[in-house]
């Protein structure tokens, strides 16, 4: 039976819950600090769609760039090593053999240890523990783009459900409520994936969200004042 890491999650997990986090906590804020500026409901739902629509764009540009550039690095970094166990596979075979010794086998045992590794997979062993790079693993800018914007999108409707379904009275409470209840669901299941206390996960980015929805709202409020 294969043992399954929380790790190998990482760059699926890292886009999904910020995705679904930046979501709730510009497109709720955004929203609310419209609501407090006494705009109408129809302002307000265009705002949040808005919002909704520039934010999966943004959000998947960014994830794409920013992961591309990782990758970039990780194939440049695969194209030296092979190019350097081309040109110097004993140079190469000693190294190894040093990073064995440094883990703590015996000069002779680890040479041994690096030469069967390199007969199966010379440059696979190389890069996992010379430069720390797993092939399996290797970074994925359109995942990484693809996860993050449909994650934004799914949870920018948490507030703008939130709008279409309360009365006008109880618009920002209701907006707010939902969003923070849905960011500690969602910090707690992210801890919960990563292997995290759930509580401290979740308190985090609640307190976040709280913070931005309340200084959007000030803001929303002064202007509202500001231009009545």
């Amino acid at each position: 039976m294969t043992e399954q890491h929380r790790s190998g999650r990482a760059g699926w997990l890292r886009a999904a819950v910020l995705g679904s986090d930046d979501a709730i906590v510009s497109v709720s804020s955004l929203m609310i600090g419209v609501a407090a500026s006494s705009a109408s409901k129809e302002a307000i739902l265009l705002a949040g769609v808005a919002g909704l629509v520039a934010g999966s764009m943004s959000m998947a540009v960014g994830e794409y760039v920013s992961v591309s550039s990782q990758r970039d690095a990780e194939q440049a970094d695969i194209a030296l090593e092979t190019q350097e166990l081309d040109d110097q596979p004993q140079s190469e075979l000693q190294e190894l053999a040093a990073i064995y010794v440094q883990r703590g086998l015996d000069p002779d045992l680890a040479r041994q240890v690096a030469e069967q590794l390199s007969t199966r997979d010379r440059l696979g062993t190389h890069l996992r523990d010379e430069l720390g790079i797993d092939q399996a693993s290797l970074a994925r800018p359109l995942q990484a783009a693809w996860i993050s914007a449909a994650s934004f999108a799914a949870f920018a409707l948490v507030p703008i459900v939130a709008l279409l379904v309360t009365p006008p009275a109880a618009r920002i409470p209701a907006m707010a409520a939902l969003s923070l209840v849905s960011l500690a669901a969602l910090g707690a299941f992210g801890g919960h994936l990563g292997g995290a206390p759930l509580g401290r996960a979740a308190l985090r980015v609640t307190i976040g969200g709280a913070v931005a929805m309340a200084v959007t709202a000030a803001i929303g409020r002064l202007f509202g004042v500001a231009m009545g």
